[in-house]
């Protein structure tokens, strides 16, 4: 794996411990904190005016990153004095950068931290895992403005989880990769500025560990574009299952998929066939016996979920499954499968927000991630579990984290417009996780489109070019065409 490939990792704090150890072999790690140390001074020499800084330092390595900062920042004609939590370790890296800091200790206080005009919080990074002390809250608490050291501290890099408490910092310089705490809410929201910075790590330690968490972004994956000779069914047919008496989110759905580019879109709704024959003049309606309709071995993704009730979803899921097609379940399908997860399996796709997820799975607690791999790798499925950290989730175990969304899709309907997305994609022939991470990015594109307050029925005027915008980037980073990961839709 490498290029871009590498570039959209988020390893955790345990992965990026085994990559510090594999770099040691072939660069001293006094090295990389001296580099990490100048790219924190240089961050802040970029985006503060000079002030008062007060430098917070932990006993570890994230405490010798800070005191190399104010080193810098000294040198830099900056008036910077160091607070210590507590010693680093005698020997180690950390301690020889400690001893490298020739300016003005103060106490590690409450006072300290309020007299200065900003602070550097190097005390802990993302590695902990443990609530921090009331002590140490306090100190945090008192500070006006905060530069963070990897992540501020009391934010677990694995999960976003606040482990007590954590400080709003206004910028928060990271290195070698993002981490999933970065992405995850409610940590992102005290991150500030995100600055991820380049300290020399090299190349090789990619293959030290097996990462497979990514940020979603174009590049992941790759939307099909269009041939010369492209028609209906090769750009893929999407069947919804239309219910009686929900039609609008059917309808939703339908003209997700028609936006995102799917070639046919059809909407089985049997005996509440007229419910829908005065919509949309492209949307084809079939008022048949579903059996009847399976027959059409085109007719290979359908949408069941979205305005089903319960019976209703209880006789048409069966049936896909049964007769082997690609199924993408939602809404009314949760209901269903409440506490019986196992009656989601066969279905290839599932899109509950986290009070469906709670209702079929029990809650996600702080682990987001770890939550959704468990729910795909019981069901067989892929789990979009849905919000504003939305994380894509495989059987396999590959998860993607999603942050390129906007509130404005918190408004009824949002969902549904999703799932025909992501259900276009896979009637045009990507992979159900890859189909998912595109489609969850696409539909976040549009609601960033669609401005402020924006209703529902509105997103789907924004796909087209949210699609489009998705190939222009994905073209952009031909390094990921060496990506090792199979699965059609997955850049190789």
């Amino acid at each position: 794996m490498d290029g871009t490939c590498t570039s959209l990792l988020l390893p955790d704090p345990t992965q990026m411990g085994l990559i510090d150890r594999a770099a040691s072999r072939t660069v001293p790690v006094r090295d990389l904190m001296e580099n990490a140390g100048r790219a924190v001074a240089r961050a802040v020499l970029r985006h503060v005016r000079p002030c008062r800084v007060l430098v917070l330092c932990g006993p570890g390595n994230n405490g010798g990153d800070g005191y190399v900062a104010a080193r810098r920042l000294v040198q830099a004609g900056w008036p910077v004095a160091v607070a210590a939590l507590a010693p680093p370790r005698p020997g180690g890296d950390a301690a020889a950068a400690a001893a490298d800091w020739r300016g003005p200790r103060v106490p590690f206080t409450a006072e300290e931290a309020a007299r200065a005009d900003l602070v550097v919080d190097a005390v802990f990074g993302a590695g902990l895992s443990r609530d921090i002390d009331a002590g140490l809250a306090s100190v945090l608490a008192a500070a006006r403005r905060v530069v963070a050291v990897d992540m501020p501290s009391g934010i677990d890099g694995g999960t976003g989880a606040v482990r007590g408490y954590a400080p709003h910092a206004e910028m928060t310089v990271t290195f070698v990769r993002a981490k999933p705490g970065h992405l995850l809410l409610p940590g992102r929201e005290r991150l500030g500025r995100l600055v991820v910075a380049d300290i020399g790590m090299p190349d090789t330690v990619w293959d030290a560990v097996d990462i497979r968490t990514w940020r979603n972004e174009p590049g992941l994956w790759r939307v099909p574009g269009d041939a010369v000779d492209s028609h209906k069914y090769a750009r893929g047919v999407v069947s919804i299952c239309g219910g009686a008496t929900m039609p609008g989110a059917a309808r939703l759905s339908a003209a997700g998929a028609r936006a995102a580019g799917a070639g046919l879109v059809r909407l089985a709704a049997g005996a509440a066939a007229d419910l829908y024959r005065l919509g949309e003049p492209g949307l084809v309606v079939d008022g048949g016996d579903l059996t009847d309709l399976l027959a059409d071995r085109r007719r290979a993704v359908w949408v069941c979920g979205p305005g089903l009730t319960v019976d209703e979803v209880d006789h048409t899921l069966p049936i896909l499954v049964g007769a082997g097609r690609t199924v993408l379940a939602d809404a009314g399908a949760f209901a269903v499968a409440a506490d019986q997860p196992d009656r989601l399996r066969g279905v290839a796709v599932i899109t509950p927000h986290a009070g469906e997820f709670a209702r079929v799975f029990g809650h996600p607690g702080d682990d987001r991630p770890a939550a959704a791999r468990a729910a795909a790798a019981r069901t067989g499925a892929v789990v979009v579990l849905k919000g504003p950290d939305t994380v894509v989730a495989a059987p396999d175990g590959r998860v993607a984290i999603n942050a390129h969304a906007s509130s404005a899709l918190a408004t009824a309907g949002s969902g549904d417009t999703l799932t025909g997305v992501i259900a276009a994609l896979l009637a045009a022939g990507m992979e159900p996780w890859p189909a998912a991470c595109a489609g969850v990015w696409m539909h976040g594109e549009a609601g960033m489109r669609a401005g402020p307050w924006p209703l529902a029925e509105q997103f789907d005027q924004h796909l087209g070019a949210a699609r489009a915008r998705a190939v222009e980037l994905g073209a952009r980073r031909p390094a990921y065409r060496h990506c090792r990961l199979a699965g059609s839709g997955l850049v190789r």
